[in-house]
């Protein structure tokens, strides 16, 4: 008994070990709480627009809106994250995204909101995003150090996904006994906590940056060819990419899958979106346990997706839908944490916001392409189909990679087997 309690004691420390950082677990809570609102705003902001529209095109364009600036200013976001306090800036994109979902749920209250306003809002906020990103994931490599990397991102992605669990199913019961509105007003509330936070961090404990970018020309293209020079970055980003545009709209698949296909209400799309963020959660532990992050793991978790996209893509009745979305939360997240790993791990410091910046383009600007794409395809050849371009272009993306990727992984252990 007393050696099962060391075992549990060693395990628990492994998994949980940025949570000795102070500054990690302040922001830590307080990220945890925030959390559970933004998912509450996502699925009250799907199901409204799905309310106002019965257009699955409709929801690609809000997506398109809200993450639309990321594409086309993701990389002056990165410039501006690598030149400021990365910590002050988020106070203020936190603070910011406050006010918005505040103003979103005055109006649903007032009962007078319109697709535009809901449309407005979603670019402002997508705006913000432009900074809030990489300022966030940045910030990690300053808060712990290279060797807990893994682990503070894997621990990031935890609390997001169980906010993804516990945030749908408290948007869904809301949105059908008190209405849209209060999803939105809870979402307001929450980012008290990250702010509070952020505010009691302490400054002093940072990790500097080794070359903090001072103002310059040509630094959002100097993040490019940094990419470029190294053969890692470049196929990581080339994976995150393919599997964002085509794989990672859940947010137009799932709506579509619980109203037409199981002919369901908003309940069973918060209920499925929480299947999905269980699997996520699962799927964070696992990745925490991990100490180091290479892009064989990533393209390993790649080609996983891809099989249990296929696998959704069959399932015949609800329940089976939602052990899918398990599955799918647990393979979704390891590949994530494991993409924003590698990019961490395989780049300055200094660099961190511009390579941050261009995850954040190609994971958060394919939406513009992948959203109403996606929710094209879902309303004419029904939601299943979704996943099956999901799954097919991550098993081919998978594939045509592999050669590259497998050759790094030889030079890797050659060069280290040399050092030896």
């Amino acid at each position: 008994m007393r050696r099962l309690f060391r075992a549990t004691r060693r395990a628990y420390g492994r998994v949980f070990r940025s949570l000795q950082e102070p500054n990690f677990r302040r922001y830590f809570v307080g990220h945890a709480i925030s959390v559970v609102g933004t998912w509450a705003q996502r699925v009250a902001q799907d199901w409204l627009v799905l309310t106002l529209t019965d257009s699955g095109v409709a929801l690609g364009i809000s997506a398109v809106l809200q993450f639309g600036p990321v594409l086309l200013l993701g990389m002056w976001g990165g410039t501006v994250v690598d030149r400021t306090d990365r910590r002050r800036l988020l106070m203020a994109t936190q603070a910011a995204q406050a006010v918005l979902a505040a103003a979103l749920g005055a109006l649903a209250l007032a009962g007078v909101v319109q697709l535009w306003m809901v449309y407005v809002l979603a670019l402002a906020l997508g705006i913000v995003t432009v900074l809030d990103t990489p300022a966030r994931q940045a910030l990690v490599g300053e808060m712990v150090g290279p060797a807990n990397y893994v682990n503070a991102q894997a621990l990031s992605s935890t609390v997001h996904n169980a906010g993804r669990l516990v945030g749908p199913a408290i948007a869904g019961l809301l949105i059908a006994t008190t209405g849209v509105a209060v999803a939105f007003i809870v979402n307001a509330v929450s980012f008290v906590a990250v702010l509070i936070g952020l505010m009691r961090m302490d400054p002093a404990a940072l990790r500097p940056r080794n070359s903090p970018a001072g103002r310059g020309k040509h630094q959002a293209r100097e993040g490019l060819r940094y990419v470029r020079r190294t053969p890692d970055l470049w196929a990581t980003l080339l994976l995150v990419g393919i599997v964002a545009l085509f794989g990672q709209n859940f947010r137009v698949v799932l709506p579509l899958l619980a109203q037409d296909t199981f002919h369901s209400g908003p309940e069973v799309y918060g209920y499925l979106t929480a299947a999905l963020g269980l699997g996520a959660v699962l799927g964070a532990l696992f990745s925490a346990a991990r100490e180091t992050a290479t892009s064989w793991g990533l393209l390993l978790s790649c080609l996983a997706f891809g099989a249990v996209n296929l696998v959704t893509a069959a399932a015949p009745v609800l329940v089976a839908a939602y052990a899918a979305m398990v599955a799918m939360g647990f393979v979704n997240i390891v590949f994530n944490t494991l993409g924003r790993s590698v990019l961490l791990l395989g780049s300055d410091p200094g660099m961190h916001g511009r390579v941050l910046a261009l995850h954040g383009l190609v994971f958060l600007g394919s939406t513009p392409f992948g959203g109403p794409l996606l929710g094209w395809i879902c309303e004419a050849l029904g939601a299943r189909t979704g996943f099956v371009v999901a799954g097919v272009t991550a098993l081919a993306a998978g594939v045509a990679l592999f050669p590259r990727i497998r050759a790094l992984r030889r030079e890797a252990a050659s060069a280290s087997s040399r050092m030896v």
